[in-house]
């Protein structure tokens, strides 16, 4: 994903605004802790940097776009060939990354016209592959590799009478140094690459708002499924239809600025989620999911809230959150390194507040949802979500429902009960921001009018 760099006098919140609006609510009157809030916004927008993101397009209608029409591997263990059919000549960029080795094929965007089931499985260096949408404009490849590769030959055949043009890679055996060297060219030059296409377009928060912001974020998307249920619904396509109408019923109340990570079925990075609602100055960033577990398949049934710990509240949530926290490699992103343990004492500070903040919506949200739909046992519990981790944003992960269950499935599809769990949802928000609204409206109405 592009990142865009924005400045910092851009980012720093107003000391009026004293950082995020639902810490004043809650956090009382006494104007040191107010003006201490403001410091710590300062200190995380110099930790956490500048980066921002921008919404996706909507996919280009399918006549503007070449078609892969087939793909197949070929070879052993000591060379393998992995062959794309295309309707037109379309260069790929290629790049590596390892832990786990994967070798990344970017191409403009283009329509998959392949079979259900491709890529499932591999041969020789090749043990799995897998396609789709990455970002607005751009499509990718990720090859899954069983050991270190080198690049033999790269090349692009053109199309010949009823032959289809061809691309080709061949890939041999190498060693593990090798590899990491050629990851490390290759990550260089896409970065050289996607900095010349920077247009500062970072979305600015508005510091003077009247309003709470919520930051929705549809998991998955693009290049990433996530989970498939046994009628094969597919999770990034139930979450994205949900979060539109959460959003709309949000916006239908005239008390909320709402936002969606991703507009469209494309991918967006996990820190690029997180850096989303922080860059957004969000009051309440909700990742909405509806996963499959593996284990207790028949157990697993029911909606539940999770919220971010240092270690699991359970063995089901440590489950999820390591399913959850392998998007970014099974897209192909390079995986940033988590930041030390060492911090300022300020940063640890906000991070205690906004999980505390966070605790309590998740508790108001499962209080709501009692009464309008099945919930899972114990439904709030958590784990380490690394989309929930923004230190300065009350965060928490709504699991719908499990697509691993055949009767949540169903209901995950329902319009009726998407409406039913959407309105709880707006109760459980609306509760969770009423003693913000109310000051809010108090002042306002304390206000001398103007003549």
């Amino acid at each position: 994903m592009r990142l865009l760099t924005g400045h910092m006098d851009e980012m720093a919140p107003s000391p009026d605004r004293c950082g995020n609006r639902i810490l004043i609510a809650f956090a009382g009157s006494e104007r040191a802790r107010l003006c201490l809030h403001a410091v710590i916004l300062v200190l995380l927008t110099v930790i956490l940097g500048a980066g921002g993101w921008k919404p996706a397009a909507h996919a280009a209608s399918p006549k503007d776009i070449p078609s892969i029409t087939g793909a197949r591997v070929a070879g052993d263990e000591v060379r393998t060939r992995f062959v794309v059919d295309l309707d037109r000549h379309t260069p790929p960029v290629i790049s590596a990354l390892a832990d786990p080795y994967r070798l990344i094929i970017d191409l403009p965007e283009v329509e998959f016209q392949l079979p259900e089931g491709t890529g499932q499985a591999g041969r020789g260096l090749i043990t799995a592959w897998r396609y789709g949408m990455f970002a607005a404009g751009k499509s990718r490849i990720v090859l899954d590799l069983k050991e270190p590769v080198s690049l033999d030959k790269t090349f692009v055949l053109p199309a010949v009478g009823d032959q289809p043009a061809r691309m080709v890679i061949d890939l041999v055996r190498s060693t593990h140094q090798s590899f990491l060297e050629f990851a490390q060219a290759s990550r260089e030059k896409r970065s050289k690459s996607a900095a010349a296409g920077v247009k500062g377009d970072r979305i600015d928060p508005d510091a003077d708002r009247d309003r709470p912001l919520i930051v929705l974020d549809p998991g998955h998307g693009g290049i990433d499924p996530g989970a498939k249920g046994i009628g094969g619904t597919l999770e990034k396509a139930v979450v994205m239809d949900f979060s539109s109408l959460l959003k709309r019923k949000l916006e239908e109340t005239g008390r909320y600025e709402v936002h969606l990570t991703r507009q469209a079925d494309t991918f967006v990075s996990l820190s690029d989620r997180v850096r989303f609602g922080h860059d957004m100055a969000a009051d309440l960033f909700i990742s909405i999911h509806a996963d499959s577990v593996k284990s207790l398949k028949e157990q697993a049934r029911g909606a539940s809230v999770y919220t971010l710990s240092d270690r699991a509240s359970d063995d089901l949530a440590e489950e999820l959150a390591e399913r959850e926290n392998m998007s970014d490699v099974i897209a192909g992103v390079q995986l940033d390194a988590e930041p030390t343990d060492v911090t300022d004492i300020l940063l640890d500070l906000a991070r205690r507040e906004t999980r505390n903040f966070s605790v309590y919506f998740a508790r108001t949200l499962v209080e709501e949802l009692k009464s309008s739909v099945r919930l899972i046992n114990n439904p709030h519990r958590s784990a380490g979500f690394r989309v929930l981790k923004a230190p300065d944003v009350p965060s928490v992960l709504v699991e719908l429902g499990y697509l691993s269950n055949e009767h949540d499935e169903k209901l995950l599809i329902s319009d009726v009960w998407r409406e039913r769990m959407a309105d709880a949802m707006v109760e459980a928000v609306d509760s969770f921001f009423r003693p913000q609204i109310v000051q809010d409206q108090t002042e306002a109405a304390a206000r001398p009018i103007k003549n």
